[in-house]
């Protein structure tokens, strides 16, 4: 698959050695993690036209990364 853009570690590089070390230690977070890239992934194919999907159903999962990201990025900034 080609580069996908809005990886986390790459949204925010600065977190991106905590998003790392949380991964591993925190069941959660590496949960979380995981939806938010499978959702990553289910939008990049679309957008690339891999997968299409009509411009409602894009919209919906954009809104669901975009939660999950959220989600994350408190995660993240909490503990640090």
């Amino acid at each position: 698959m080609p580069h996908t853009p809005h990886q986390l570690a790459q949204d925010f590089p600065e977190l991106a050695d905590l998003i790392s070390k949380r991964k591993v230690s925190d069941p959660h977070f590496a949960r979380l993690l995981d939806d938010y890239n499978a959702l990553n992934d289910q939008v990049h194919l679309a957008e690339t036209n891999v997968e299409p999907m009509d411009d409602l159903a894009q919209s919906e999962l954009r809104k669901k990364r975009m939660a999950l990201k959220d989600e994350l990025y408190g995660l993240l900034t909490a503990a640090a």
